[in-house]
C-alpha cells in the first residue's frame, strides 16, 4: 500500500508536533506547516532521522494565499493528499466578556476559524478532485462546555465543530470523510499560558474524573485513527479526549 500523504498546520509545537512523529512512526509522508521557519527545518530534520519522507512549508493560516500555496505544495511534493490535519489555533486573552475588544476577538477567530475554513477550502478543493481524503479539525471540550473566560476562544471552537459538521456534508459524496477531536486540557505551552502557572495547571487536571491532564500523543494516537482506514464509517463527528470532562 502507497504511504499516505499528510499534511499538519500548526505543527511545530504540542498536539501537531506530537501528530507529526506518530503519522511519522507509521511511516506517512508528511508536510508540516507554521509560521516559524526555523523550527519548521528543525522538525523535518527529526522526521526525516525517524525515516520519513518530511517537508515544511512556511504558511500563515490566516491567508488564503499561504493556505492555497501550502496545498498546492504538498500535492506538488508528493502527488496527492491524503490526510489533512487543521491544528494551528490560538487561545487569546482569558477575559470575561467585558474585557473583550473587537481586536481581540478578531485575533482569535481569524486564526481558529477563518484558518479552518480556508484550510478546508483548498482540502476540499484537492480531495474532492481525487475521490478520497480525511480531514481533521481540532476543536476543544470548551466548545460544548465553556468556562468563564474563555468566551472568545470556547466560540470558536464550537464554530470549528459547525464547520466539521457542514464539511463532511459536502465532502461525503466525493469519498471524503472530516471530523474532528476535541482534546480536554492537555500538557502543552498553550494550557501553561492559559492556566497562568503550574500549580494551577496541575489543579486544572486533577479537577478532571481522570484526575490528571492529557498527553499530547494520546491526542495524536486520536487523531491518527480518525484518519485511519479503521475509521472509513466515520464522518461528521467530534471525538472527545478529555479525560472524562464532558460527563463531569
Amino acid at each position: 500500500m502507497q504511504k499516505p500523504v499528510v499534511m499538519i498546520t500548526g505543527a511545530l509545537a504540542g498536539i501537531g508536533r506530537a501528530t507529526a512523529l506518530a503519522f511519522a512512526a507509521q511511516g506517512a509522508r508528511l508536510v508540516v506547516s507554521g509560521r516559524r521557519e526555523a523550527e519548521g527545518k528543525a522538525l523535518v530534520e527529526e522526521l526525516r532521522r525517524l525515516g520519513a519522507e518530511a517537508e515544511f512549508i512556511q504558511a500563515d493560516v490566516r491567508h488564503e494565499q499561504d493556505v492555497s500555496a501550502l496545498v498546492d505544495g504538498a500535492v506538488r511534493r508528493f502527488g496527492r493528499l491524503d490526510v489533512a490535519v487543521n491544528n494551528a489555533g490560538v487561545e487569546g486573552i482569558s477575559a470575561p466578556i467585558t474585557g473583550h475588544t473587537p481586536e481581540s476577538f478578531a485575533s482569535v477567530f481569524e486564526t481558529n476559524v477563518l484558518g479552518v475554513v480556508l484550510s478546508l477550502k483548498h482540502e476540499l478543493r484537492v480531495m474532492q478532485a481525487q475521490g478520497a481524503g480525511a480531514i481533521i479539525n481540532l476543536s476543544s471540550a470548551l466548545g460544548q462546555r465553556p468556562r468563564a473566560g474563555t468566551s472568545v476562544y470556547s466560540a470558536t471552537k464550537a464554530a470549528v465543530e459547525s464547520l466539521t459538521k457542514t464539511a463532511a456534508l459536502e465532502g461525503a459524496p466525493f469519498g471524503v470523510r472530516v471530523n474532528a477531536v476535541a482534546p480536554g486540557p492537555v500538557d502543552t505551552d498553550l494550557l501553561a499560558r492559559f492556566a497562568g502557572s503550574e500549580e494551577r495547571k496541575q489543579a486544572i487536571g486533577g479537577g478532571l474524573p481522570l484526575k490528571r491532564l492529557g498527553k499530547p500523543e494520546e491526542i495524536a494516537d486520536a487523531i491518527a485513527y480518525l484518519a485511519s482506514p479503521q475509521a472509513a464509517f466515520i464522518t461528521g463527528q467530534v471525538l472527545y479526549v478529555d479525560g472524562g470532562r464532558m460527563v463531569s
